[in-house]
């Protein structure tokens, strides 16, 4: 299966607010691509948005962990409430590589959510799981872990973020929309 191309801090397309999927057919095969994309990465989650994919659709595996068995797809995803502890978490993002930052969150997410065949869900979650989909969500919505810490923790990373920004600005100009999905 192919992969497709992580986006990186600085392409526009992290940004913006991502629109809902009204036409399922071919999800799949993009299903599919993001998944190998994800494992390529070492990565435990992954927004459409995050291979260039304007769609409220993410991906979540955290098998590997004792909190999952199974993986999951979340399509038109809303996030309806917060429950329990906030706590600090230092969390990676594929969109920022190199980068792990402290992120309070709260302990449990209550999610709206279509799956593959198209029903509607209402679930709460918690743990690993809730905090990997408050973080995909915030990709969805144009969020990136840099926005969730404080002004003088973002000056440590000031270089860093600006050289990220810098090459994926380059890279957009050889190679923009590499990724392209019509549904």
């Amino acid at each position: 299966m192919a992969s497709l191309d992580i986006v990186h801090y600085g392409d526009p397309i992290l940004r913006k607010k991502c629109d809902s999927i009204k036409k399922f057919d071919e999800l799949d095969i993009i299903i599919d691509h993001m998944f190998d994309s994800m494992y390529e990465q070492e990565g435990i989650g992954l927004a459409a948005n995050q291979v260039g994919l304007d769609m409220n659709l993410f991906i979540i595996d955290i098998t590997h962990t004792e909190e999952e068995e199974d993986t999951y797809i979340f399509i038109n995803s809303e996030i309806l409430g917060f429950s329990g502890q906030e706590t600090k978490y230092q969390e990676g993002c594929l969109s920022l590589p190199g980068m792990a930052l402290e992120v309070i969150r709260p302990e449990n997410v209550i999610l709206k959510y279509q799956t593959i065949d198209q029903k509607w869900h209402q679930n709460e979650f918690s743990g690993l799981m809730s905090r990997a989909i408050q973080h995909e969500i915030d990709h969805l919505n144009g969020v990136f872990i840099v926005d969730r810490i404080s002004e003088s923790e973002k000056i440590k990373y000031k270089n860093q973020l600006r050289l990220l920004e810098d090459n994926t600005k380059k890279k957009i100009g050889i190679s923009a929309n590499q990724n392209k999905f019509i549904l």
